[in-house]
């Protein structure tokens, strides 16, 4: 049986935190910058995650579509967050979402936490300028029969 995307409001970090995700994923640029939107927020509340970040090669286009993952482990809590290599980059104008890059990071991540709780943003939707509904059906497909869920970001 297929489990559709299901949406709930909240602070995504403070939700794992809270021992409600299992894994969190996120886009990233291949650059090994963390400067802005939800990457920035992870980069300091959960500083092993740039850490893994940083462990990949910069710049290089072969880890479009790869994932790095850091285990986060906090007082009674463990859970991951995954760096989802999304987008090339993230200067200019346009659309920087990578939608073979965004299926293929999905695939990686049912290969690698299948049967477990897994929360995200609008992966590639904010900053990257990438269609919603393109990536929600790519997430719906990939993710498919896994207990996935939106976060939509409410303080």
């Amino acid at each position: 049986m297929e489990l559709p995307m299901r949406t709930i409001r909240g602070d995504l970090l403070q939700l794992a935190l809270d021992g409600e995700f299992d894994a969190i994923v996120h886009g990233c640029n291949c650059q090994c910058q963390m400067g802005k939107g939800i990457a920035l927020s992870i980069k300091q509340r959960f500083p092993e995650a740039y850490a893994a970040d940083i462990a990949t090669v910069k710049g290089h286009r072969s880890k479009l579509g790869t994932i790095s993952v850091a285990e986060i482990r906090r007082e009674d809590r463990n859970f991951h967050v995954i760096n989802g290599y999304t987008q090339f980059h993230w200067q200019g104008q346009g659309v920087k979402a990578d939608y073979g890059a965004i299926r293929s990071v999905m695939k990686a991540v049912k290969a690698g936490f299948a049967g477990r709780s897994i929360g995200y943003p609008r992966i590639g939707a904010g900053l990257a300028r990438g269609d919603w509904a393109t990536i929600a059906s790519i997430i719906d497909e990939e993710l498919a029969d896994e207990n996935h869920r939106l976060v939509e970001y409410a303080p």
